[in-house]
């Protein structure tokens, strides 16, 4: 199988292609425009492996994807490029809607177009797979039910609203012309390679340098979180499983208020390597709150897990300390970054 992936240089992406590369034969053509916070480092040893090939290329350039389908032939398409940053969002929307719709609209007319061209028997089996977030249904109150499949859309910021315009473009091509697409949506996902503006990787290089550790409000707003190998596991599966109109929600059940998020992190660190100043949660710096800030998500996993034959493999315990472990180990990469600011822009907390 080959298989047409975009924003494989990004976070999730790049867990997608190393799972890809070490537990199947598929070839991958990864489309990357290469954006502040692609780190072509994380796709580790795609790099140099002959499945894999990078093409430099904005998914909102439709000549582009057009171009790419009919060089490289893909029987498959895992569409992950978005921009994702909810502060960047607020900030400035239009590249949100340029990216993720008019990006996510670019990428499925040319891939309707390289399915109507395919043979019959190709055609049954291609596949579209869109990854999105469960920022698009909104907010949860304490005790509200967890997100399914089935909860109507109530995205709260310019990012979630961009994803939510892109979901139902998706679906709006499976339901007109038959297109043979599915969606998945995750809950907040954290592990190697995130990059550094996010909350868990920020509270770590922060806490790492002694720095203060930002946190919207105080702290109660409550996620869900996936360790990004457990989700590129789903996805993955979700790929081979998935019928065309389907929708599958991604997640761990592991729900946890952020304030407590930053505490964990800052007792993994104590143990590991303790500050001389002090407990690391002397750094905890409580900070105004972001406007529009939903107070919790979380995502019913259960029947993705049973109709995918996929379980998450890590407790949010095992798994952060596996991070905090792997941020140590790869200062190098996180420091350089930090160094450069990326083009003078600020560093957020974002969840």
């Amino acid at each position: 199988m080959k298989i047409l992936l975009t924003g494989g240089m990004g976070f999730i992406g790049s867990a997608v292609i190393r799972r890809l590369l070490r537990t199947t034969d598929a070839r991958i053509v990864n489309v990357d425009c290469l954006t502040y916070a692609a780190s072509p480092e994380a796709i580790e040893e795609a790099a140099s492996d002959p499945r894999h090939v990078h093409v430099k290329a904005d998914v909102a350039d439709t000549a582009a994807m057009r171009a790419i389908f009919a060089a490289h032939d893909p029987d498959a398409v895992m569409h992950l490029a978005a921009e994702s940053h909810v502060d960047r969002s607020i900030d400035g929307p239009a590249a949100f809607v340029q990216t993720n719709v008019t990006g996510t609209l670019s990428v499925l007319e040319a891939a309707l177009a390289h399915w109507r061209a395919l043979t019959p028997e190709r055609a049954a089996s291609f596949r579209f797979h869109h990854v999105s977030t469960d920022e698009v249904f909104g907010h949860l109150e304490p005790g509200d039910a967890p997100f399914t499949a089935a909860t109507p859309y109530a995205p709260r910021s310019p990012y979630a609203a961009s994803k939510a315009a892109s979901d139902h473009l998706v679906r709006a091509f499976h339901a007109t012309y038959g297109f043979p697409a599915f969606v998945t949506n995750t809950c907040n996902n954290y592990g190697p390679w995130q990059f550094p503006e996010k909350l868990i990787p920020l509270t770590i290089a922060n806490a790492v340098e002694g720095k203060p550790l930002p946190v919207y409000g105080r702290g109660e707003n409550v996620r869900d979180w996936i360790h990004v190998d457990d989700h590129a596991a789903g996805l993955v599966a979700a790929l081979g499983r998935a019928k065309p109109g389907e929708t599958h929600l991604l997640g761990a059940h592991a729900e946890a208020r952020n304030i407590d998020v930053v505490r964990g992190i800052c007792a993994v660190l104590d143990r590991l390597v303790p500050d001389p100043a002090g407990p690391r949660e002397r750094l905890i710096s409580f900070v105004t709150d972001r406007p529009g800030h939903d107070f919790r998500y979380a995502i019913d996993a259960g029947p993705a897990m049973a109709a995918l034959g996929w379980t998450p493999a890590y407790s949010f315990e095992t798994g952060l300390e596996a991070t905090v472990r792997w941020y140590l180990e790869n200062a190098a990469w996180w420091q350089a970054i930090r160094a450069r600011n990326y083009a003078g822009q600020r560093l957020g907390t974002a969840a």
